[in-house]
């Protein structure tokens, strides 16, 4: 099993409505690619707020050919209608990790 891990430091002004965004548009969108089979949001917890609002989303595949999948198909244009939208209100990072037990 893989996760997909994005963790996003989000503007405090728009840390709402990004988050009603990422439920209610974005997660759906990534959902229906099939390359996924659940996701979890989390807030990260005693981390410097200065900056924003910390937040990471977990989708998880059930094999790197699904992961695969996403990326060569589907992440492009998904990442753009990110920054289309926030621009530089919200800095991404991303990670790919295997579940071994």
């Amino acid at each position: 099993m893989i996760i997909y891990n994005i963790t996003n430091q989000v503007d405090k002004r728009l840390a709402n409505e990004w988050l009603t965004w990422l439920k209610e548009e974005h997660i759906k969108k990534v959902m229906e690619t099939e390359c996924f089979t659940e996701y979890k949001i989390v807030r990260l917890l005693e981390v410097d707020e200065s900056e924003g609002v910390t937040y990471a989303i977990q989708f998880t595949a059930e094999s790197k050919a699904d992961y695969n999948r996403y990326i060569e198909t589907h992440s492009v244009a998904l990442r753009q209608q990110s920054i289309n939208k926030w621009g530089d209100a919200v800095i991404a990072f991303r990670s790919v990790m295997q579940v071994v037990e």
